[in-house]
């Protein structure tokens, strides 16, 4: 049994979440749900990350503790997740007593291999990415320097910290980075190893003193600092697996482990990641899947810039979670930004869902009901039917292997495609027994359905208790295999939703 342990990054709980964690947190479930079709043995992990400065000062002005601001977010994107259908194993939080205990026990681990030292820093700090910036990785407006990110101007900050060795790390990274197929797509490891080539690897602070920054991890040997939060956040990855006690489980799911993540937090989660595995004498990720932006009008997606669109308004436009995870999952990629809008958004849905897919098991449940009454015995698949069937599973799970979504939904269309040019051409409506005309589209949506089923949960369930079938692993359907089918229902699946023109 192959074993398949995926991850979001753990979000930050200073506002609810919107369509950009969805987006990354969508795709994380569909991989696992693809998965565990495929007969795998899956743990997905996803949570929040509630400590460090911004939690704190976003409490403070919501005149609240952060322990109790964090409790009522953790609720919050439990229930957005709901909202989606997210089908995570673990909602991990930085606040759980066993994650503050492996935190401490690494950063004890990593300071006894003489890799943390104490110093003092002065520079730029964004408080939203809780991160340093040096000279020339910052911007200016009006002489001023600005966080890239978040377009912010940054706070100069001059105190002792504790340090990282980070640049000790150098070859070892760059061995990582250039000779191992670890970061997907690769460009982005490609981007990672020339900054490190060009600029080379500056030690990283990895503590905050309590006078500043109150709402952390105790620094075990130290109560006057408390563990950076990038520090902190990263290592949710391992303890939410049982580091370092759960020796087994954490063995079986690391050498396994996928991270799904956006391009803006690749230097963490390669650079400073790689570095404090291999510091804990631990091996790198078995995969790091990078995406790129959302972005709207030409600006990415940000609570920051203030473009975001929410969940509410994307499950309520599109019928609920399935519209949303299908459309989320068709404009997803990880080699360029995608541009959404409603315009967009809307076409794909009435064109695939609606008309394509929707229409489709609309109009052969009917006839199947009006003409068979509802009973569809097994008969003969043409080849090529069949060849359709067998090309298209087998693109499908290539796709979908290869962390391509949107091109595995590309393939169940073109066999929903195929379906619909077929009842046009052999008119089963004009047949006094078209059972065989019947049986092949019922078999052309079966495995449609059972495709479609990690990015639409519900309607393919809904679906194949309608029609009489099972949601089966993929990798074993063959055509012409069902002996009979059992219509009880032709479900309208995606109603159809009025075009609003934008602006």
């Amino acid at each position: 049994m192959s074993v398949f342990y995926v991850t979001t990054p753990i979000y930050y709980p200073n506002a609810p979440p919107h369509i950009g964690h969805a987006y990354t947190t969508v795709f994380a479930d569909v991989l696992a749900r693809f998965h565990r079709l495929t007969g795998g043995k899956v743990f997905f992990l996803t949570g929040n990350d509630e400590h460090g400065l911004k939690i704190q000062r976003v409490a403070e002005k919501a005149g609240k503790h952060p322990k109790e601001y964090v409790d009522e977010m953790a609720n919050l994107y439990r229930e957005y997740w709901r909202i989606l259908n997210i089908s995570y194993d673990y909602f991990i939080r930085t606040t759980d007593p066993y994650h503050e205990k492996a935190v401490k026990e690494a950063f004890n681990y990593i300071y006894g291999k003489g890799l943390i030292y104490k110093a003092k820093y002065s520079g730029m700090y964004c408080v939203d990415c809780e991160k340093y910036y040096s000279p020339g990785e910052y911007t200016e407006v009006e002489g001023k320097p600005y966080c890239p990110i978040h377009n912010k101007p940054l706070e100069y900050l001059e105190e002792e910290t504790y340090y990282f060795k980070l640049s000790e790390f150098k070859d070892y990274l760059l061995d990582v980075l250039e000779n191992q197929d670890i970061v997907y797509p690769s460009q982005y490891a490609r981007e990672v190893a020339s900054k490190i080539r060009n600029e080379g690897l500056r030690d990283v602070s990895v503590a905050r003193p309590v006078e500043r920054v109150w709402w952390g991890i105790p620094v075990p040997f130290d109560d006057k600092y408390v563990i950076y939060v990038w520090f902190d956040a990263l290592m949710n990855y391992l303890s939410g697996i049982g580091y370092p006690d759960d020796k087994e489980k954490n063995t079986l799911y690391w050498s396994n482990v996928h991270h799904i993540i956006g391009k803006d937090i690749l230097w963490f989660h390669t650079a400073v990641w790689f570095s404090m595995l291999k510091a804990l004498d631990m091996p790198p990720p078995r995969r790091v899947i990078v995406h790129s932006y959302l972005i709207s009008k030409g600006l990415k997606i940000s609570k920051s810039i203030g473009n975001v669109i929410s969940i509410e308004e994307l499950v309520e436009r599109y019928n609920g979670s399935d519209g949303v995870r299908y459309l989320l999952s068709r404009i997803f990629n990880t080699d360029k930004d995608s541009e959404v809008s409603f315009e967009l958004l809307d076409s794909i849905y009435n064109t695939e869902l609606a008309d394509t897919f929707g229409n489709l098991v609309r109009r052969v449940g009917s006839l199947a009901l009006k003409k068979m009454g509802g009973k569809v015995y097994k008969r003969s698949i043409d080849e090529n039917v069949a060849d359709v069937i067998s090309s298209g599973i087998g693109a499908y799970l290539d796709a979908m292997r290869s962390y391509e979504v949107s091109k595995a939904l590309e393939h169940v269309m073109n066999i929903a495609r195929y379906a619909n040019q077929y009842i046009n051409e052999t008119k089963p409506w004009e047949r006094s027994n078209p059972s065989k005309e019947l049986y092949t589209l019922l078999e052309l949506i079966k495995v449609a359905t059972i495709l479609l089923h990690p990015f639409t949960p519900m309607a393919s369930s809904k679906l194949a208790s309608a029609f009489g079938f099972e949601i089966e692993n993929p990798v074993n359907m063959e055509p012409g295999k069902t002996e009979r089918y059992t219509i009880t229902d032709a479900p309208i699946l995606f109603r159809k939703i009025q075009v609003k023109q934008e602006g």
